[in-house]
Parts: structure tokens; C-alpha cells; sequence
């Protein structure tokens, strides 16, 4: 134990007499009400540490919102998890996307892909791409009209992934269409 343990465990030893001692006199005839309020007390402490603990976990549910300035940009929020994420529309389906400039394509999760109607039973996974979860095996598929924001795009090519991903990617082959330009916590796509 180092020298500065034992000053301040006095000095909660003393905390803790002095104000267990005012609760002793305030309470002296009436201990139920001073467990009740004890309790009480409790219950919103746990709660407040409860609800704090869980604010990230209900944070992350929600994604950043994206806006188009009056320059005729996109603009995307940086998330909770440090990245930024675009809802893209693709043939009327809505599609959360993970900016990634590392990927090199536009990678679609099994589920993204699901939405859009690209089946299993559909889909070639003839590809391998290089992850950083090891070697996987994907499926080209072809895109009809993409709408970000003021932005649209016909016929773009993206993969799906036959790994498990939490989400989808947006990578390179769409974002190269953009000039990016990352300001604090905002990444700006403009072209």
C-alpha cells in the first residue's frame, strides 16, 4: 500500500461516522422512514448508474444523421464507434453503409443483400477478397440506380460477402466518385 492509501481511507472512515452519525440523531425514533429513504436513495442511484452504463449501448441503435449542405455536398456525421456511416437508396431499398476507404469495393452483408432480393440460391460466391478476418469468398452482383442524397448512380457493381459482417461497405469503387474531405467530425463528399 502506497502513503497516500491510508489518509484517504481516514478520511472516508471519517465521511462515513459523520454522516451515518447525522443520520443516527435525525432518525433516532424513526429507523423505517430511514431505511425507507435509504432505499429509495439506492434505487435512484442504481438507476442513474444503469442508465449511464447503457446510454452507449442506446446510442449505437441510432445512427449519425447525413445531410446535403447548401453546396450540394453530403455531409456524414462521425458515430459513437469513430466511423462514418451513408444510407445509400438502392432501387427503393434504404441501405446503411460503413464508410471504408480501406475496402476496395462496395460489399453488401447477406442480410443487406437479402433486402435488395439477391438470394442465396442466386448468388455465385466464385470470388475471394483479402479481409482482415482472412481470405472470403464473395459473389458479384449488379446494382440498379443508387441515390445518395443528391447523387445518383446507374449499374454499379458490388459484392456480397459469404462471411458474417454486422453490416455493409462502402468502399472505394464508389467512394473514388467523390471528392472526400474529412473536417473534425465530419467527412464531406462532394463531386
Amino acid at each position: 500500500m502506497d502513503f497516500e492509501y491510508w489518509p484517504r481511507l481516514l478520511y472516508l472512515v471519517l465521511l462515513l461516522m459523520a454522516v451515518g452519525g447525522w443520520i443516527f440523531v435525525e432518525y433516532r425514533n424513526r429507523m423505517g422512514q430511514a431505511l425507507r429513504a435509504a432505499a429509495a436513495w439506492g434505487l435512484i442511484f442504481v438507476g442513474v448508474a444503469a442508465g449511464y452504463g447503457l446510454w452507449g449501448d442506446i446510442r449505437s441503435d441510432h445512427r449519425p444523421r447525413q445531410m446535403a449542405n447548401e453546396a450540394g455536398e453530403m455531409v456524414l456525421r462521425r458515430a459513437a464507434d469513430g466511423h462514418f456511416y451513408a444510407a445509400l437508396d438502392i432501387g427503393g431499398t434504404e441501405v446503411f453503409f460503413m464508410a471504408d476507404t480501406g475496402a476496395t469495393n462496395m460489399v453488401l452483408s447477406r442480410r443487406d443483400a437479402e433486402r435488395l432480393g439477391f438470394s442465396d440460391q442466386d448468388l455465385r460466391f466464385l470470388n475471394e477478397a483479402s479481409t482482415a478476418n482472412g481470405v472470403v469468398r464473395t459473389a458479384r452482383v449488379e446494382l440498379p440506380e443508387i441515390r445518395f442524397g443528391p447523387f445518383r448512380d446507374q449499374g454499379l457493381s458490388a459484392y456480397v460477402n459469404e462471411g458474417e459482417m454486422e453490416g455493409s461497405l462502402l468502399g472505394m469503387d464508389y467512394l473514388r466518385r467523390f471528392s472526400i474531405r474529412i473536417d473534425g467530425e465530419r467527412m464531406v463528399l462532394s463531386r
